[in-house]
């Protein structure tokens, strides 16, 4: 993969951008504030010899001053890479040499111990007055603009680079789905380094003229007050993962004011009673069961219960662009049942400095998501689970998230997530790590007995685990491989 640039140029206009609020520490921003401190930061980072074609890290996140970081890097015409706040300083390092990196933008971080070659940047911007003039971000289309890394920090990391515009046209198609009245007063509660929280969840409105308050990674303490955020703030969208919101549903009181309009739900299946339980909750019936993915530059195609009743992996029709099946012969088609396939404008240029990986996923355009599901002559998609994620049992195919959907129908049942475990006779077994809800306690061969009636029998697990919570990622997904792990020591 190369950096080669084309003629054709893609703009961001932030002169209307809306104001930025950090909820957690009440540092707000408005619109021309922000343009003031971008314009200002970006004559910072170009007295670091940052240009077109450089590369720098934003090291910090969730907060106003990472936008006018990463704002102020595009207006130079440089490219981001936005990392965990949690990387040590080996990794955040390893990380800069991976990317080539000219200069990391520490923010609230401690300078390290090693300058390591690298330019440090200390400090957060600063807000120095208000710019009521046009500011606008002016990039050729195919430059790379921002990398986000999926996984390896300690090893060669699997940094997904988007360009100007395949960023541009994702932004655009949201607006195409999501009205300016609907992202007037957003709220993230994700983490800013990755494709749901940062392009879907905070670009998308900023970029519409809409206000943005950030409650980034707070966990458990935002959930718990997730209707107080809403009420007090009036917000009217907000997007975050079925994690999320099972915590709140639990630990938080609904809103006695109603003013949510839109409800996205993604980066891991959603089940349908989760989907009704939210906007009991909410007081909207506008709860949208999102598909995205980091490579295609978050969502890509997502339905409504307001169009149609929900369904355990139920997504819903294209949002702009192509979706095919892979079929069993490997042939492709526009619906069917097999390997889930997209063709959006925002698709990734690639993975950075990994050719080989980047090969097997795009083929002829069609990105290979490796979901299973179906599309229907509708166009409507969806998942039944993950390719790899499959156990083998017998040589029968398993799917974990089925069994996690349907076990989160039992009333006792708060969280379930299922995975493989070596067996000498099947090849694998089923095992399943279960979080019950509070109060509530069922015995396994109970839940077994329940399960034989409810699904075929080699989905039925023969392992359970009962955890007081079951391990997420700094994404809120399941990593089962972690949650397989940690059964294992526990039992």
């Amino acid at each position: 993969m190369t950096k080669a640039q084309t003629l054709s140029q893609v703009s961001m206009d932030l002169s209307n951008l809306g104001s930025i609020h950090n909820l957690l520490n009440q540092d707000r921003w408005s619109g021309p504030q922000i343009k003031a401190a971008v314009t200002a930061r970006a004559d910072v980072l170009r007295r670091h010899g940052i240009g077109p074609g450089s590369n720098i890290i934003i090291a910090h996140g969730g907060s106003p001053a990472f936008f006018v970081d990463l704002f102020a890097a595009w207006l130079c015409g440089a490219c981001a890479s936005c990392t965990n706040q949690a990387l040590t300083d080996a990794e955040l390092i390893n990380v800069a040499g991976f990317t080539d990196s000219e200069a990391i933008l520490l923010g609230d971080r401690a300078l390290p111990e090693t300058d390591a070659g690298l330019t440090w940047v200390e400090g957060l911007p600063e807000r120095t007055g208000e710019d009521q003039g046009a500011l606008i971000i002016s990039a050729p289309k195919d430059a790379h603009a921002l990398i986000l890394f999926t996984s390896g920090t300690t090893g060669d990391p699997k940094g997904v680079v988007h360009s100007f515009g395949t960023l541009r046209a994702r932004i655009d198609n949201n607006h195409d789905y999501i009205s300016p009245q609907t992202m007037a007063r957003t709220l993230c509660v994700l983490p800013t380094h990755f494709g749901h929280g940062l392009i879907g969840n905070c670009l998308t409105p900023l970029l519409a003229g809409g206000d943005l308050f950030l409650a980034s990674g707070g966990g458990l303490q935002v959930a718990a007050r997730l209707g107080t955020f809403l009420q007090e703030n009036q917000i009217t969208f907000m997007s975050s993962v079925p994690a999320f919101w099972k915590i709140a549903l639990k630990a938080s009181k609904a809103p006695e004011a109603k003013t949510l309009h839109q409800v996205h739900i993604g980066s891991a299946p959603v089940a349908a009673d989760l989907i009704r339980e939210i906007a009991a909750w909410t007081g909207t019936q506008d709860v949208r069961n999102m598909y995205g993915i980091t490579e295609t530059a978050n969502w890509v195609a997502g339905g409504s219960l307001r169009d149609r009743e929900p369904e355990d992996g139920l997504i819903g029709p294209m949002w702009g662009g192509e979706a095919a099946v892979a079929l069993p012969d490997g042939s492709i088609a526009p619906q069917g049942e097999g390997e889930i396939l997209l063709k959006p404008p925002s698709l990734m240029l690639g993975y950075l400095k990994r050719s080989d990986l980047t090969t097997e996923v795009i083929k002829e355009g069609w990105y290979y998501t490796g979901d299973t599901g179906t599309i229907d002559a509708q166009g409507v998609i969806r998942l039944t689970g993950r390719i790899k994620n499959e156990i083998n049992r017998g040589g029968m195919k398993v799917s974990p998230e089925e069994i996690d959907l349907l076990l989160e129908r039992h009333d006792s049942v708060l969280e379930a997530c299922a995975f493989g475990l070596p067996d000498p006779v099947a090849g694998e077994t089923v095992a399943v790590a279960l979080v019950f809800k509070e109060g509530r306690t069922e015995d396994p061969k109970t839940l077994r007995d329940w399960a034989i009636s409810h699904i075929r029998r080699e989905c039925v697990p023969e392992r359970w685990f009962i955890l007081n919570e079951i391990p997420k990622t700094d994404r809120g997904k399941l990593n089962r491989d972690t949650v397989r792990k940690v059964c294992l020591e526990r039992a």
